[in-house]
């Protein structure tokens, strides 16, 4: 017994298996056939992430330096340097506690409480130096200046308070904030170049599933590759002129 390969029905009538794979042509054909789809996904997907982030309230951020050293000064030592950088990675997960909050909040008297500072505040090392770098996001550019700065001298005194029982560890302010002129959020621009893709990817797939369901004949090929019979004619399409005999 001999068994035929299984067939199955598509935009593209009935097909073998093993004329599942569509070639590069048949896919050029089919994006030029749908291409008004990708273009419309795209234009919906592009202006839909533009309006929301115009929509979104700007945030800007200000960012200081701190040095951390010890009080005699920066270490020659490069075993020192090193134990130093090691105290710097600890230092930097101190910056946005509940401490420097506090005492931001008391030295700008702000009727916040300290948790609101800790949530705006973040700080990373930079890889292989002493240096801490303290970032505060904020609505208002002029206050996210002045919060990152106190911050740096909140941090920098309250170092210097348990320094004698660190080693004589240093936090110096080595670089302050200015007022950021734009905000880092929304960026219409990379939210609208990222929705450009993903409209294109999803008017693609759109595309090519209104072809599968489509069960129409598009060529005289594909009517004779699906009859396995030969077309002995076509019919031109035409139109007729308005106001003309039909």
């Amino acid at each position: 017994m001999i068994n035929e390969p299984r067939r199955g029905t598509s935009g593209l009538g009935e097909f073998s298996e093993e004329e599942l794979i569509l070639q590069a042509g048949d896919l050029f054909q089919v994006i030029r056939r749908r291409l008004w789809i990708i273009l419309l996904m795209m234009v919906l997907c592009v202006g839909a992430a533009v309006g929301y982030s115009l929509q979104q309230t700007p945030l800007y951020q200000a960012s200081i330096t701190i040095l951390v050293g010890q009080d005699q000064g920066l270490m020659n030592d490069p075993a020192q340097a090193e134990s130093l950088q090691n105290v710097a990675s600890t230092l930097s997960e101190v910056v946005a506690t509940r401490p420097v909050g506090e005492r931001v909040v008391q030295r700008l008297d702000l009727r916040w409480s300290p948790e609101v500072i800790v949530a705006g505040t973040s700080a990373e090392v930079i890889p292989d130096t002493q240096l801490i770098e303290v970032t505060y996001t904020d609505t208002d550019p002029r206050r996210a200046q002045r919060i990152a700065n106190a911050i740096g001298d909140s941090f920098s005194e309250q170092v210097s308070e348990v320094s004698p029982k660190v080693s004589g560890v240093s936090a110096t302010v080595w670089e302050r904030a200015d007022v950021p002129q734009s905000p880092v959020s929304p960026n219409p621009l990379r939210n609208g170049l990222m929705a450009f893709v993903v409209g294109g990817m999803l008017g693609v797939g759109l595309a090519l599933l209104l072809e599968y369901l489509d069960d129409s004949w598009q060529s005289p090929e594909e009517a004779e590759a699906v009859s396995t019979v030969p077309a002995l004619g076509v019919i031109p399409k035409f139109e007729t002129p308005k106001g003309g005999k039909k």
